[in-house]
């Protein structure tokens, strides 16, 4: 899953549009957006965040001085845990080049102990893009972990699985059926990727005009 490697695949599925969204942090992202801009593909900051319910929560972001001020404030909320590289791997920084500048010590396989609603106004004081993730899961979804969406606070959109049975879903859950849905692969290895797309109809590719396509604004539109 290294930039370039990364990159290419993506050419290869002619996706137009790539988010980054580690686990807990944002430490990669630049790396990332310089190869993949680089090879002329959009690219978006993102993180996801595990709550301390355990549910899983995708935040984007446009401007990516707002994303890393957000990724520090995500790192205190942090358990000052070390990382037990030998279980999860280690967890590297890595520059444009692949190179390794440094190993994350703190664990981020973890959850951060802010909770659903604390997590969605930190985000919203820094321009951040909220979307509960992978709703249709059986584990660190919403439904999976509370039960119900609650009334607060208000997504606009939803994160769906790259296999997710659209209208099984909607059967179960009729919550959905006037939601914006967010389709995506959730790639963990290359051979993931592509997997799960959305079709977008946007202006430009930024996280400003996908929250514009999810509110349905001026024709633009999200299609999984």
């Amino acid at each position: 899953m290294s930039p370039h490697a990364l990159l290419d695949r993506a050419r290869e599925l002619g996706l137009d549009w790539l988010a980054i969204t580690d686990h807990n942090s944002m430490a990669n992202c630049a790396a990332y957006e310089k190869v993949i801009r680089a090879g002329g593909v959009a690219f978006s900051w993102g993180v996801e965040v595990q709550t301390a319910e355990e549910i899983h929560v995708l935040v984007y972001f446009d401007d990516s001085s707002a994303a890393l001020a957000f990724d520090a404030e995500l790192y205190k909320s942090l358990l000052p845990i070390e990382n037990d590289a030998d279980f999860f791997g280690d967890q590297v920084i890595i520059d444009e080049n692949e190179d390794i500048i440094r190993m994350e010590k703190r664990a981020l396989a973890g959850s951060s102990q802010w909770e659903l609603e604390e997590l969605w106004l930190n985000a919203q004081n820094y321009g951040g893009f909220v979307v509960p993730a992978h709703v249709d899961a059986g584990v660190n979804s919403i439904i999976s972990q509370l039960g119900f969406i609650p009334q607060s606070p208000v997504f606009e959109a939803f994160g769906i699985t790259a296999k997710c049975d659209l209208q099984r879903l909607l059967q179960k859950q009729s919550y959905f059926a006037d939601k914006a849905l967010l389709r995506a692969s959730d790639a963990h290895y290359l051979s993931d990727l592509g997997t799960g797309f959305a079709l977008v109809k946007v202006a430009e590719p930024s996280i400003r005009e996908l929250r514009l396509a999810a509110l349905g604004q001026d024709e633009r539109m999200i299609d999984v």
